[in-house]
């Protein structure tokens, strides 16, 4: 589906059994003419023209946790179908880039993100004081979400003004989606943009794809690589 350029291309080949080089998929991609989808301009999406408080920018740009359950980033995007835009929030782990919540809804209101972040917490159970990162949207500000913040006992923290490069994870997460799944694409109706987010989230991304930040391995095989190795060092201990 035009996912992968020549680097990821190699390795997935590889993967496979096939002996190939960088030099040889590259030849081989433009003999038979397969190119990745181009990218596109980025478009800031965030409203944070509000007068609710904000929380600090406590993650600071460290986005190399040690482990998983530490830090979770979290935005919203919004594609277009033919029956008018959907809007997209998820949840990623960023310490093996998993995106363990997300919601697709009709209206960008505050419970797109609390829907999204029960997702996760339902599905990790993390332990009381992980950091969650966000950017300054009126949805992540709002009091039903810093409530469900405070109830999951999580610690809330928010990109500095207009600076989306402080929850960069997060934006190149949608620059794939997009580039990857939607630019290029025309959805008729939202149910198949919500068909789209699924496989692109639950079979692609996080059990599939090969992400150069994780070594070139997927986000689930990734933590079951790390789980592992923890667990076999406590056996020697």
């Amino acid at each position: 589906k035009g996912a992968y350029g020549s680097p990821r291309m190699v390795r997935e080949l590889r993967a496979r059994g096939f002996r190939v080089s960088k030099t040889r998929g590259e030849r081989l991609r433009r003999q038979h003419g397969i190119r990745g989808r181009h990218q596109r301009r980025h478009k800031a999406t965030t409203d944070a023209r509000h007068g609710v408080p904000v929380a600090g920018n406590l993650l600071a740009r460290d986005f190399t946790p040690s482990g998983p359950n530490q830090v979770w980033s979290a935005d919203i995007t919004y594609p277009w179908t033919d029956e008018g835009w959907r809007y997209l929030a998820i949840v990623p782990d960023l310490f093996n880039r998993e995106v363990v919540g997300w919601s697709l809804k009709p209206r960008m209101a505050a419970d797109i993100v609390t829907d999204a972040l029960t997702m996760a917490w339902f599905r990790r159970k993390p332990a009381p004081g992980l950091l969650h990162h966000s950017d300054r949207g009126s949805q992540y500000a709002s009091q039903v979400f810093q409530e469900t913040l405070t109830e999951y006992g999580m610690v809330c923290s928010m990109s500095r003004k207009g600076n989306c490069w402080d929850h960069a994870p997060t934006e190149s997460w949608f620059n794939s989606f997009k580039h990857e799944r939607v630019f290029g694409e025309r959805f008729a109706t939202r149910e198949a943009m919500k068909a789209t987010a699924f496989e692109y989230i639950e079979v692609f991304d996080n059990r599939k794809r090969l992400h150069s930040t994780l070594e070139y391995t997927s986000p689930v095989q990734f933590l079951k690589d790390w789980i592992g190795t923890q667990w076999g060092e406590k056996q020697v201990a």
